[in-house]
């Protein structure tokens, strides 16, 4: 039996499958329960490999005729398992996340991974399924029918070529998705959710009702497959079970390649999308849907010239909104309490960033569970201890690869006593006195987070950095990181006396933003 046989089973288990079984949290640990449990069942048999099945049974299915043509018929036909063996766990949660959709405001297929994020299943398995196959490659004009196109033409940026080839693994986990939904009216890119419930989550809720299907839980669900399908596709036979490979990479990361590590997909995405031609993949993979499914409703009729259009759309935003912005876990998901009153507009957009230090916890927060305590024991500081509205700070960035969000783009902060409604307060987790925090989370600060709201209209071209102590009497944000602070492009080392000697007199008044130590509760 070999590994990339397992994943073809699941197809046949779907089948099997009746509504209303016992399911196991909705959680990427219970998903990876589950693919362990048929991989070891599946040991000793001429069974294929369980994420083959996984894959057959998800987002893109049987009646996807893209993920058919591309995929299913390269994949081996096995023996199947046994159903009635699995747990009716199991048996439910297969069910439950089978297949991606959003619905009524609801995201289904989707499940929380370690790292905090959500992530939809259909589009992790697909990757993973076009991995095991080695990356197959269409190469146009197809055999059978005349070019998808001419092979001359160029897109209207007058700089992307007609596709001459389909990566089928870029193909089937994003650039079909990618290219469809900006083919649907208002075109775009789906937002972020809330779970009903952190430890045993069941209900996934859109922040936006009218959400994309293209939401952040597909595109992260998209990303690990394409970096997951690379991966195994780089790594011959014998390879480890699908099931350890989830295990590594949403936790501390691959064995051989710790980079390669959930917290970081999209700066990892960002790589594996340069060395291919995006725009090229999303018009190459509408084109093959089109020849496919001639009658297809969003693409019937539709030019080479429009097809070109859609597809450098699609790239350009997804480029610049999704891989170009850092991941910002909502309030919801560290376990935010309610804001007390009523929160005061900022008048958008600001000209400056202020930067800061939470001090307390001196220690950077290297994983999720910490960094939602550590937020959670900031709030609790800044609402009960200093009566505050809610917890200070704008945005909050750990060392896990995230942003955690505060006050946010839109309300008027506590972090900047004068000049709250001037800038945005954005705190690194840690004492930076006299070190540092990881490369990552200063990129963050220093070029991600910046450029996505400037692109966003929330930070004026010529906007300011500035440091906590430029503007009040304190050691914030630290003397190594105001020291390197200093070098950063936007940073303004002349702040007019008068503006910091008002601040400086009314933080003798102002109460520290300074938490006690976090708990993990």
């Amino acid at each position: 039996m070999t590994a990339r046989s397992i994943l073809w089973i699941l197809l046949g288990f779907l089948l099997w499958l009746e509504p209303g079984t016992a399911s196991l949290p909705l959680l990427m640990d219970s998903f990876i329960q589950a693919l362990a449990e048929l991989e070891q069942k599946a040991l000793g048999t001429k069974a294929s490999h369980p994420s083959v099945w996984l894959l057959s049974a998800s987002d893109s299915g049987p009646h996807d005729t893209l993920h058919g043509f591309l995929l299913e018929a390269q994949s081996p036909k096995a023996a199947e398992l046994d159903a009635r063996a699995l747990s009716p766990e199991l048996q439910g949660l297969v069910e439950e996340v089978a297949r991606h959709g959003v619905r009524g405001g609801r995201e289904y297929g989707v499940v929380l991974a370690p790292d905090g994020s959500t992530v939809a299943v259909a589009p992790l398995m697909a990757g993973l399924q076009a991995g095991l196959q080695g990356r197959q490659v269409v190469n146009f004009p197809l055999e059978s029918s005349s070019p998808p196109g001419d092979a001359g033409a160029a897109s209207p940026d007058a700089k992307v070529k007609a596709p001459t080839s389909l990566d089928s693994l870029l193909a089937v986990t994003l650039a079909k998705d990618l290219g469809l939904a900006f083919l649907h009216s208002p075109p775009g890119l789906g937002g972020e959710g809330c779970w009903d419930q952190l430890s045993a989550p069941r209900i996934f809720t859109l922040l936006d009702p009218n959400s994309s299907t293209l939401t952040t839980a597909f595109l992260n669900g998209a990303l690990d497959g394409g970096l997951l399908g690379d991966y195994v596709s780089r790594n011959p036979e014998p390879r480890m079970l699908l099931s350890h490979l989830l295990s590594q990479y949403y936790g501390a990361g691959v064995t051989a390649e710790p980079e390669l590590r959930s917290n970081f997909r999209r700066q990892n995405g960002a790589a594996l999308t340069l060395a291919i031609n995006l725009t090229q993949q999303v018009w190459g993979a509408l084109t093959l849907l089109q020849r496919l499914e001639p009658t297809h409703p969003q693409l019937q009729g539709l030019s080479q010239e429009q097809l070109a259009e859609v597809a450098t759309n699609a790239s350009k935003e997804f480029t610049e909104a999704f891989l170009g912005c850092p991941a910002i876990h909502p309030r919801c998901r560290w376990g935010a309490r309610p804001y007390r009153g009523s929160p005061t507009p900022l008048r958008l957009p600001l000209g400056f960033l202020y930067v800061h230090h939470t001090y307390v916890p001196a220690q950077p927060c290297t994983e999720f569970a910490r960094c939602a305590a550590n937020m959670r024991s900031m709030q609790r500081f800044h609402q009960d201890t200093q009566g505050w509205d809610d917890i200070g700070y704008s945005f909050v960035v750990g060392s896990d690869g995230y942003v955690y969000e505060g006050r946010g783009w839109h309300w008027v902060g506590a972090h900047t006593r004068g000049h709250n409604s001037c800038g945005f307060g954005v705190a690194f987790v840690g004492n930076y006195t006299a070190e540092l925090p990881n490369e990552a989370a200063l990129r963050t600060v220093r070029e991600e987070l910046p450029r996505c709201a400037l692109r966003a209209g929330l930070l004026q071209p010529d906007y300011s950095v500035l440091g906590h102590r430029q503007l009040v009497l304190t050691d914030c944000p630290g003397d190594a990181l105001f020291h390197l602070l200093r070098t950063w492009p936007h940073f303004t080392a002349n702040v007019k006396p008068r503006t910091a000697r008002r601040a400086s007199r009314r933080s003798r008044r102002e109460p520290p933003l300074i938490p006690p130590a976090a708990d993990l509760q």
